[in-house]
């Protein structure tokens, strides 16, 4: 089975960084049932504990990454990341 590891990258205080959370946890709940789904890992990073991630992103929070690869920030569109998770391989 593949794996899909997420990262969320964002900061306390931030209500994006909030609603991202919940969206991004909504889709992976609603996704463990399905058999088509990859295994998924979800991460959370703050830009307050890494200097890398504060220079890259202090504009851009929520971040979220897939498999180490931008998939969007600031809004997160649900079902653009369903579609992404359900084509990892």
């Amino acid at each position: 089975m593949a794996t899909a590891l997420l990262t969320l990258i964002g900061k306390p205080g931030c209500h994006l960084c909030d609603d991202a959370r919940d969206l991004v946890g909504n889709v992976v709940t609603k996704l463990a049932d399905d058999p088509n789904a990859p295994e998924i890992v979800l991460e959370e990073r703050s830009i307050l504990d890494d200097a890398e991630l504060h220079a890259l992103y202090v504009e851009d929070i929520p971040v979220l990454l897939l498999n180490g690869k931008v998939h969007n920030y600031w809004r997160i569109d649900p079902l653009r990341l369903r579609t992404a998770l359900l084509a990892v391989r």
